[in-house]
């Protein structure tokens, strides 16, 4: 049991760590989520060659520039973002997720969530505190991981791209995230 206790104190630690080394920490500006959201749209649009299309027919986008996992069996992530409907940002939210089982390691990652139907976003704007898995399925989609955009993904109501990673992390995942909208 005591051992337990060090490994859930050594992953927080990295953790902190990590969240403090790259800028992710709650203190995170209104003004400085939507310069990261700007550059990871700018990032999509040149990692994916219909990017441009499924942005224009999405209701809504959901862009976490920086989300940072890191685990030793016990395992979490966190990041901020912000959530565009026709351009313009409308809320900012964030991701936290735990995890218990096999991980090792510690990875930053991007993620763009596409909103296809009216209906998903309503769905996602409504809750209060959305989970992958529970509250709504998402199709997801890696980038640069080999994958290529397959259609019927592409055309789930949510859609999720994961590119740009940074580290090592085995585990690669949004289900069990929760997407709390935060007030900046």
């Amino acid at each position: 049991m005591q051992r337990q206790f060090k490994v859930i104190g050594l992953v927080l630690l990295i953790l902190y760590y990590l969240i403090g080394l790259n800028g992710c920490a709650t203190s995170s500006t209104s003004k400085t989520i939507n310069i990261k959201v700007d550059t990871t749209l700018l990032l999509f649009k040149e990692k994916v060659p219909a990017a441009k299309e499924l942005l224009q027919k999405a209701k809504g986008v959901l862009v976490f520039p920086e989300i940072i996992k890191a685990g030793i069996g016990l395992g979490g992530e966190f990041g901020e973002g912000a959530l565009r409907i026709g351009g313009r940002t409308v809320d900012y939210y964030n991701s936290m997720a735990a995890s218990i089982g096999f991980q090792l390691g510690a990875q930053a990652k991007s993620v763009v969530m596409l909103f296809n139907t009216n209906e998903a976003l309503d769905n996602f704007r409504n809750s209060e505190g959305w989970k992958v898995g529970i509250d709504g399925s998402v199709a997801l989609i890696s980038i640069g991981m080999g994958d290529s955009i397959d259609t019927i993904n592409a055309n789930e109501p949510v859609v999720a791209f994961i590119f740009d990673q940074k580290g090592l992390m085995y585990n690669l995942t949004l289900e069990g995230t929760k997407f709390n909208k935060i007030v900046k």
